[in-house]
């Protein structure tokens, strides 16, 4: 009898510790590989690598899982990738057990039938330590599904070159309070074409731009909402567009405009290139772009350095104050339960306070958990850890910690169609205003009057004829498969 209730509470327990998913399950001496796919390179990979390494020698040694992890390129050469891996086709590689992922992206592979929901490997309580839009980013499934682990996140700074900033403002009187909103902007930008063009007197119309910006669709999506209008609103996986024509007309006027006649521009494939060529000295990009962020302007004749200025990206005057959040996640693919508790279980390691703020002093990327997002924090673990941080990296982490705090963090929800919509904020606008200005300065150099060289392209005509076609790509693209 005593052998029989010693058999059954030893069934008990093993029962027991198959709850929670696959946990306890796991065998030190027989440990289960998982793979992890990303897009980092150079010092990103770097320091995921080495984060990998330490899980495998540490908690993964004690647990009884090994992490392989690979670069597959950029963003789009991953998709393409996993893609192919995930529906075997010829050639392709074995699919990876988690990979990076942005939501949209994400949102199709779901409804493929290819994810894992994570939610059932980590509790409520763990979820409350992440920044609460970061985990709701993630829940694109029905009824509070969780297919997108936070793990690095990055919004929009406004980086200027300050040592030729300062022979402008001293010269025009500006100051730096002009660029906290896109209309005070504007028109600082046209006061440094006009500065620009007077220095050589002899040459007209040969001002420069101000300023560029890298993702324009963040524009749109976050001018919306400071403006008070979510352009696509997601209810129940359903997307409404709502494209309200006085918002696209502030968008309009504020950076169409600018662009089109000079004091806005975009030369190489980052803004933080067009200023290490001296053609741009100010930018709106991804707080993962200041360690790009030049320390000399390079010219055919001459080479100088250059200090900077970390602000925050500007808003529209009078509206509220969002801002962008961006940056992939890790999605798990669906397996079998010991290999995604596996991959959720060095998620959560790599999510943890220092590890995640190791890997953004190297990467320039926001810790994902709020109490991770401090400065004292930061200090902290760069002390006891003895790392060696870049000093614009640094002041990135520290201004983006604030933009964090002070601002509601917004990135839409992900839809059918949600790909092709964004590209269409992307390009639809940039594509225009890049061809207009060539026919600007076309008409420039012919001898036209600045004022009539723009006329055509910023009359209430020409607006009303963009405004219409964005309607209707959008429609197109909210409406494709």
């Amino acid at each position: 009898m005593l052998s029989a209730m010693l058999c059954l509470a030893a069934a008990g327990m093993a029962l027991l510790a198959g709850c929670g998913k696959a946990n306890g399950k796991l065998d030190p001496d027989n440990p289960v590989t998982v793979t992890a796919w990303h897009y980092y390179n150079g010092a990103q990979q770097t320091a995921f690598d080495a984060l990998v390494k330490e899980f495998n020698d540490t908690v993964g040694l004690e647990k009884g899982i090994f992490v392989k992890s690979a670069s597959k390129g950029d963003v789009n050469q991953l998709e393409e990738v996993v893609m192919s891996a995930l529906k075997k086709e010829v050639g392709s590689e074995e699919a990876p057990d988690m990979f990076s992922c942005y939501a949209d992206t994400a949102y199709e592979i779901q409804q493929m039938g290819y994810l894992a929901d994570i939610s059932p490997y980590i509790s409520k309580e763990e979820l409350s330590e992440y920044v609460d839009s970061y985990v709701e980013e993630g829940r694109i499934g029905e009824a509070g599904q969780l297919f997108i682990f936070p793990t690095a996140k990055s919004s929009e700074i406004f980086m200027l070159d300050k040592t030729d900033w300062d022979k402008f403002s001293q010269a025009a009187g500006v100051e730096l309070s002009s660029l906290s909103t896109m209309e005070g902007l504007a028109e600082t930008a046209g006061k440094y074409y006009d500065w620009t063009d007077s220095l050589t007197p002899d040459i007209p119309n040969d001002g420069k731009a101000f300023y560029g910006r890298d993702a324009m669709a963040n524009l749109f999506i976050i001018g919306s909402m400071q403006l008070g209008t979510e352009i696509f609103k997601v209810e129940n996986q359903q997307v409404t567009l709502q494209v309200d024509k006085a918002v696209m007309k502030r968008i309009w006027d504020t950076w169409y405009i600018p662009y089109v006649k000079g004091y806005f521009s975009a030369y190489g494939r980052f803004r933080s290139d067009d200023v290490k060529i001296g053609e741009l000295i100010s930018y709106t990009g991804s707080t993962t772009s200041a360690m790009y962020f030049p320390d000399a302007v390079e010219l055919e004749d001459e080479t100088y350095p250059i200090e900077y200025i970390i602000l925050p990206a500007p808003v529209f005057e009078g509206g509220e104050n969002y801002a962008v959040q961006q940056g992939a996640g890790m999605v798990v693919t669906k397996t079998d339960e010991k290999k995604e508790y596996a991959c959720t279980e060095f998620l959560k390691w790599f999510t943890q306070a220092e590890n995640n703020i190791e890997f953004g002093c190297s990467s320039g990327y926001l810790p994902v958990k709020k109490a991770a997002n401090d400065k004292a924090e930061l200090d902290k673990i760069i002390e006891e850890r003895g790392l060696e941080v870049p000093e614009k990296t640094y002041d990135t982490l520290v201004a983006a910690f604030d933009t964090v705090k002070s601002s509601t963090m917004y990135t839409n929800k992900a839809f059918q169609g949600g790909t092709a919509a964004r590209k269409v904020l992307e390009y639809n606008l940039s594509d225009k205003a890049v061809a207009d200005r060539a026919v600007v300065e076309e008409k420039l150099a012919a001898g036209a009057d600045p004022d009539e060289a723009v006329s055509e392209f910023i009359s209430d005509e020409a607006f009303e004829e963009w405004f219409a076609g964005l309607q209707s790509k959008l429609q197109e693209a909210v409406e494709s498969k």
